[in-house]
């Protein structure tokens, strides 16, 4: 007989504001110093934790003290509830209410962690185990002069990052511009992606990344509203480049419609926007089924966000390029430790749950103490 389950009977919600190392780092949509969430801590009634991160994403709709509420709101569901019916409980999350997919992330993630740390195995074992444990890192260079955004990228090169997504935000001249410096720059064997953040229309995403491919680059990211789906699949039709969605993917039902129609080359895949672990599995399983490729998308915040996302990519052998899972490591003051990025790689943890632990004293490490 397995262990016996135990009763969730405390969550705790504590803030994890964490200032950008560049506090001028912005994108087409935004531009904050802080990267803002939550830590979600499940407490059993035999003591055991597990942990998850809700991300604040207000252009996605779900601002700092809203993802706060939703998570409250779910508490009355989660306490009393056996830790170990996952299924059951994010079923009745979703009963509860549509989308808040932010909030229902970080639910998931706990519950996982919960489970895989009183199991004694690493995460990644209750989805089949890995079958990759290392990740070439991809790091984002924010908006800047050409000349700014290159010398960013040379100093992550030595680093030992060969991975780049360079944000564009709508002017085809200036953002060609940055993609010639920063191939100048990095040369000829650097990887080089650009994300729009819908920020182009159709026919000026046609010119720009037309322009781009002549810098090699190997895929464009949300190139148009994310609402326009005609427009991107005829981006996705009228470029020599991998185009790939990012905001119009935020739901199982979006995928699959990007994917049936065939509207992109590629779906970029995040814990935060899909709901947690399971959707975004069930998403990787979407794309394989319809043949459109996939990898795993930007995960800002704590550690403890991107170590969930490391043990989600390790199970799935489809991934086809560079994931961005070490974005934690241009924040500081995270809470959690025990994953790191050592020469531009970041390795799968081994210990149980997750593999991150609160940092002594920290916030999170309430619940442990």
């Amino acid at each position: 007989m397995g262990q016996r389950a135990h009763t969730i009977a405390e969550v705790r919600i504590d803030p994890c504001i964490l200032p950008k190392d560049d506090p001028e780092w912005k994108f087409a949509l935004a531009a904050n110093p802080n990267s803002e969430g939550w830590i979600v801590t499940l407490v059993t009634d035999a003591g055991d934790c597990g942990y998850g991160y809700a991300s604040a994403m207000p252009h996605y709709g779900a601002p700092l003290e809203a993802v706060r509420a939703n998570i409250e709101g779910f508490s009355r569901i989660l306490v009393g509830a056996d830790s170990a019916a996952i299924a059951a409980i994010l079923q009745r999350l979703d009963q509860k209410v549509l989308g808040n997919n932010q909030a229902k992330a970080a639910i998931d993630c706990a519950l996982h962690d919960l489970q895989a740390r009183r199991f004694g195995v690493p995460l990644c074992d209750l989805f089949g185990g890995a079958v990759r444990t290392e990740f070439e890192s991809l790091r984002i260079l924010p908006i800047k002069t050409p000349a700014d955004m290159a010398a960013n990228a040379r100093r992550l090169m030595n680093k030992g990052v060969r991975h780049f997504k360079i944000k564009v935000h709508g002017d085809v001249a200036e953002d060609v511009a940055c993609v010639a410096a920063i191939r100048e720059e990095c040369g000829p064997d650097a990887g080089l992606t650009i994300d729009a953040n819908q920020s182009y229309s159709p026919k000026d995403a046609i010119r720009a990344i037309t322009e781009m491919a002549k810098f090699g680059i190997a895929l464009a990211e949300q190139p148009v509203a994310a609402g326009d789906l005609r427009g991107l699949k005829l981006v996705t039709d009228s470029v020599p480049v991998v185009v790939e969605a990012d905001e119009a993917a935020d739901s199982l039902d979006q995928v699959f419609t990007l994917v049936q129609g065939r509207m992109v080359d590629a779906v970029s895949l995040k814990i935060t926007k899909l709901g947690g672990l399971r959707n975004t599995i069930a998403a990787a399983r979407i794309c394989e089924a319809g043949g459109v490729r996939y990898r795993i998308g930007a995960h800002v915040g704590s550690r403890l966000l991107a170590a969930n996302a490391v043990h989600m990519a390790a199970t799935l052998p489809g991934i086809w390029y560079a994931c961005e899972l070490t974005e934690f490591d241009r924040l500081l003051d995270d809470p959690f430790e025990g994953l790191e990025v050592d020469n531009g790689m970041v390795r799968l943890p081994e210990t149980p749950g997750c593999g991150v632990r609160p940092r002594p004293g920290s916030l999170g490490a309430r619940a442990a103490e």
